[in-house]
């Protein structure tokens, strides 16, 4: 004889959350056509980082999402929305690690120098050597005969 199964399940722990669902600004504001020349209306529908907000997010549905998308996309394409906007954070600082304003300059065309100062206190040699002048000689000008189709 087979045995029984046990038909009542373990129901998931989030079954009794539910969650509101988004009302699109679309929807609410009543704006049925959207410009990529609307840019105010555009921005509501991108992150702070100048990325397109996804459907869960924004509250659009599909059809809405395709439209706000391609709208963000032309608005990029003509300038008037930027691709990526970079936002700057505050590190917080380490006793190990310097900051950034510790750093010696990048790319200033002294390469070779090394101007820290060694552990014996010497300091180290500069590895560009002056330019050697070369000696001037008073050699008497050529004169360059003209070819006999000139005269």
């Amino acid at each position: 004889m087979a045995k029984s199964r046990n038909t009542r399940r373990a129901k998931p722990k989030d079954a009794n959350r539910r969650t509101k669902k988004k009302i699109s600004p679309l929807t609410s504001d009543e704006i049925e056509y959207l410009d990529y020349k609307d840019v105010d209306t555009l921005r509501r529908f991108m992150s702070d980082r100048a990325k397109i907000r996804s459907r869960r997010v924004s509250g659009n549905d599909s059809q809405q999402q395709r439209v706000v998308a391609r709208a963000i996309k032309n608005a990029r394409e003509m300038g008037l929305l930027p691709y990526a906007s970079r936002v700057t954070t505050q590190r917080r600082s380490r006793g190990d690690r310097p900051e950034r304003g510790d750093r010696r300059p990048r790319g200033d065309g002294d390469e070779n120098r090394d101007e820290t100062p060694r552990p014996d206190g010497d300091t180290p040699p500069v590895t560009e050597a002056p330019a050697a002048e070369a000696p001037v000689s008073e050699a008497p000008p050529v004169e360059v005969a003209a070819s006999e189709g000139e005269a």
